[in-house]
């Protein structure tokens, strides 16, 4: 594999030409400083928390879409929203791919896992002025910024009118500083091409045998997540792969762009623009305003859910998220699992993605945020409720604790089905899901 400062220069491949006239060129960034090993465990993690973040932002755009004819769409409508969460999925799956090849890469150099960030909005000066992370319902707005995003290295793109970008540079790193900090990027891909540089430059120190020091069965495998595109990181070559298949499923700068995350964007825009410009009226997303149960923890103002039932409803959610963090992290940092128990880490942690997130985030979209918001309808806020990594470090205990929490979402779906008629239907599938993974995990440690 060619090191990053052979291949060629950001901003020169056939998107950049080919999407000129959609944003001025930039000059492409000069790789950020990486000189040890606690550096670029850092930015994995930064990388991670952004990869993580982005995940969060497009399931929150898809949950919003409109379901049926009888939310005021036509047939030839209904079918291009259908579309439009068909591909969110897509790529939110690919987002779940990358975080996990991120897992890989700090996994090979030794490094652990990490499944924190901050809560949404995210604190004004936690990411370079260029990357703020937003929670949006689906729109125009959503679809520019998340084109924004998604941009390949050295285009110049405007971000969504009234998206807050903080003016703030971070102090330069010196070559001979040993206290990682936070580096600024204004893309992704500038992001991940200084990993590439940091990559090689450490393997030069150290040799690639001193640099990438983790045990391959820390991995994750293509066998345990469906993913063929999830390459175990075990040398230099493996690792740039990890880091160039990420580089293109999101923006696609050297091969086929249309595939790519930006791509697609750039498709999803041009098509809402012309559903919109040949109907005005044109409204694929319910009424979403984005609330929390929660006050930010630090500084920002979010609207609250006040309606008391769909509170209760969005922290069963949060529940379930916060349960899924917790068997991603045991499974990206087991101790003596064996393999057959790893594959059901990883099929628990994709059933509560299908059988419990996607359903209570789209019950979300069609509940009241509170009598404060007429008409305004909640959405998966995504909330976590310390802001801390979910590693329980004991195998036995691990598994019975996610049980346990397992139990309890369960138990908050009968009482919320108990209280209200309308939910029960709804409830009832998420409620067997809860019972019957937690019976699972119990059962796997017994």
């Amino acid at each position: 594999m060619a090191p990053a400062t052979d291949r060629p220069a950001a901003g020169t491949g056939p998107l950049a030409r080919v999407l000129a006239t959609r944003g001025g060129r930039a000059a492409p960034e000069a790789p950020f400083v990486i000189e040890h090993r606690e550096a670029l465990i850092y930015m994995l993690c930064e990388a991670a928390e952004l990869e993580h973040g982005i995940m969060c932002q497009y399931l929150y755009a898809a949950f919003s879409l409109k379901q049926s004819t009888a939310e005021g769409l036509d047939e030839d409508g209904l079918a291009a929203v259908q579309g439009w969460r068909r591909t969110l999925g897509h790529i939110a799956g690919e987002e779940m791919l990358h975080l996990a090849l991120v897992h890989n890469l700090l996994a090979a150099i030794g490094g652990p896992p990490h499944l924190g960030r901050p809560n949404l909005p995210q604190p004004a000066r936690h990411y370079p002025a260029g990357v703020n992370l937003e929670l949006r319902p689906f729109g125009r707005d959503a679809v520019q910024h998340f084109l924004f995003l998604e941009r390949p290295e050295g285009m110049a793109l405007e971000d969504a009118a009234g998206t807050v970008h903080p003016d703030h540079l971070a102090p330069p790193v010196g070559r001979g500083d040993i206290v990682p900090q936070g580096q600024d990027f204004a893309t992704v891909g500038h992001l991940y091409r200084s990993i590439q540089a940091g990559l090689d430059r450490l393997a030069a120190k150290y040799g690639e045998d001193g640099l990438f020091i983790g045990p391959p069965r820390a991995q994750a495998v293509p066998e345990h997540f469906g993913m063929a595109a999830l390459a175990p990181v075990t040398d230099l070559a493996s690792a740039h792969r990890a880091v160039d298949t990420i580089l293109e499923q999101g923006e696609g700068a050297h091969g086929d762009w249309r595939s790519a995350h930006f791509g697609r964007f750039v498709a999803m825009q041009d098509e809402l623009a012309a559903r919109r410009a040949a109907d005005p009226s044109f409204e694929p997303a319910r009424p979403v305003l984005v609330a929390n149960v929660r006050p930010p923890q630090r500084d920002g103002h979010q609207p609250l859910i006040t309606d008391p039932l769909t509170a209760r409803v969005a922290d069963v959610f949060n529940v379930g998220y916060e349960v899924l963090l917790q068997l991603l992290t045991r499974y990206f940092a087991h101790t003596d699992e064996s393999d057959v128990q790893l594959k059901l880490l990883a099929d628990t942690g994709f059933s509560v993605m299908f059988d419990v997130l996607r359903p209570l985030g789209e019950l979300l979209t069609t509940l009241p945020v509170g009598p404060e918001h007429p008409g305004r309808t909640a959405g998966a806020t995504f909330e976590l409720f310390y802001e801390a990594d979910y590693l329980v470090p004991h195998l036995r205990a691990a598994w019975l604790v996610i049980a346990e929490r397992l139990r309890a979402a369960a138990g908050a779906c009968g009482s919320l089905r108990a209280d209200d008629a309308h939910l029960a239907a709804a409830l009832e599938p998420v409620e067997r899901s809860f019972g019957d993974l937690a019976g699972r995990l119990a059962a796997a440690v017994a």
